[in-house]
């Protein structure tokens, strides 16, 4: 698709996947370019970046190749610009993947864990010396930024499921962290999301591994629809009945988590992660399981995990104010990755208040998921919700955020962003956790609060 192209642009380079695999095609001698609405959040490194979204971007630049962002229409001007001009354009998955699937690809792909798990395994692939091509949908602060190009064989990537593109990826390892049900513009159903998943893991290339979580319902049945004879499969889960499992946890008092862990049924040793919560210890699992298919051994990456301090935006600490008030920020916006962060903050920190600032994502998933999403929201001690984070589709009926609010128990009420600073200052008191979540720029709200408290 880009074989024998040198000059590529990116529309909506500022997003983490996109500004991501600009510094990867840029690492693989492409000259790059890429625009945004606005300012890019992720550093781009010498990428050259221009400012909105415009048709003279593609006279003056002249790209062989439009590379664009899911959220860029194919009828934005400067698109149709470079489709007057014959200019090849692809979708970010279509170029990730040409890139990938040139080397021994470990995809991680899930609806919820896929960030934190690739982040994992791209530190303990790089920390144990294999020089790993590392791609993830995040800044991640032990690495050092959301992309590296390495000259090794392999290529770890998190794979995105949301649109379907993730199916055009080959890998050596597929890890499936889980198969829930979420973007339902694209999956109507559960068993669409199934489908989808088994495609992908039946995609893995011959002879690879296949890595699944047996704690999730919909991995499970990808497991037994997908093909037999492909490769290894390998399950993980806790207790000793996996061949990767978990057991004996303890959490650590004031933030992490240790575990035992079997490999086979034979104990190997103690985990013990500086990062919260249950999920997080299967995350790791997924994790090891993918280093030790490829000859890292246990204790080389239970010693690197133990150093391991998240991604961003994942149960990120963001400060404290001078009156105690502790500002956290996470990316959940799903009812289940909702509930399992609530429980692991609430872990860490017994003796705060929860105070959430929640933005739903999308109008679908707010009409599809509105109940859920309020029971998950019930576990923290006050909630106030955002409009709906639109991500550029159109509202729909029983989408907005008034439907959570009317099918909470009374804990959440409507807040506009304008009006935030005055709310929360009048709301929280010392000892409290003000915790921002969502897909959307709802983290803005727990950093103006730190600078002006």
């Amino acid at each position: 698709m880009i074989n024998n192209i040198r000059r590529v642009h990116l529309m909506g380079v500022g997003g983490a996947g996109m500004s991501a695999l600009a510094k990867l095609l840029q690492s693989n001698g492409l000259e790059v370019s890429g625009c945004d609405l606005k300012f890019p959040h992720y550093d781009l490194g010498t990428v050259k970046f221009l400012s909105g979204h415009d048709p003279a971007h593609i006279d003056a630049l002249k790209p062989e190749a439009l590379i664009l962002s899911s959220a860029v229409s194919r009828n934005n001007p400067e698109v149709l610009r470079a489709q007057e001009l014959g200019i090849k354009i692809l979708s970010r998955a279509q170029a990730l993947s040409y890139l990938f699937n040139k080397k021994s690809g470990i995809g991680i792909a899930g609806a919820h864990g896929k960030t934190t798990t690739s982040s994992m395994t791209g530190l303990i692939f790089l920390r144990a010396g294999l020089n790993p091509t590392v791609y993830v949908g995040a800044n991640v602060p032990d690495i050092g930024s959301n992309a590296v190009s390495g000259s090794g064989e392999y290529f770890i990537a998190e794979l995105d499921e949301s649109d379907g593109t993730f199916e055009l990826f080959t890998p050596e390892v597929a890890v499936i962290t889980n198969a829930d049900w979420d973007h339902v513009d694209h999956y109507p159903s559960r068993e669409d999301v199934i489908k989808a998943f088994t495609r992908f893991s039946d995609g893995r290339k011959e002879g690879g591994t296949l890595i699944l979580c047996a704690e999730d319902e919909g991995a499970s049945r990808v497991y037994e629809l997908c093909s037999k004879n492909r490769g290894e499969i390998i399950l993980y889960g806790w207790g000793k009945s996996f061949g990767w499992g978990a057991y004996d946890l303890k959490k650590t008092h004031g933030g992490g988590i240790s575990c035992k862990v079997s490999h086979n049924g034979k104990e190997l040793g103690t985990l013990e992660l500086s990062v919260s919560g249950e999920h997080n210890v299967l995350n790791s699992l997924a994790a090891i399981s993918a280093a030790f298919s490829c000859g890292v051994d246990f204790d080389t990456s239970s010693e690197i995990l133990r150093s391991f301090h998240g991604s961003e935006r994942r149960m990120q600490v963001k400060g404290i104010t001078e009156n105690d008030v502790l500002v956290m920020d996470d990316y959940a916006h799903h009812p289940s990755e909702i509930s399992a962060t609530l429980n692991a903050v609430r872990g860490i920190y017994p003796e705060r208040r929860i105070v959430v600032v929640y933005q739903p994502h999308r109008f679908t998933r707010t009409a599809m998921f509105a109940g859920d999403i309020a029971q998950s929201l019930s576990m923290a001690g006050k909630v106030f919700i955002l409009p709906v984070y639109s991500a550029g589709e159109k509202e729909c009926p029983h989408s907005s955020s008034d439907e959570i609010i009317n099918l909470s128990s009374g804990n959440i009420k409507a807040l506009k962003f304008n009006d935030a600073p005055e709310i929360l200052k009048a709301e929280l008191k010392a000892g409290d956790l003000l915790l921002t979540m969502g897909a959307g720029d709802v983290y803005m709200i727990g950093e103006n609060f730190l600078n002006e408290n």
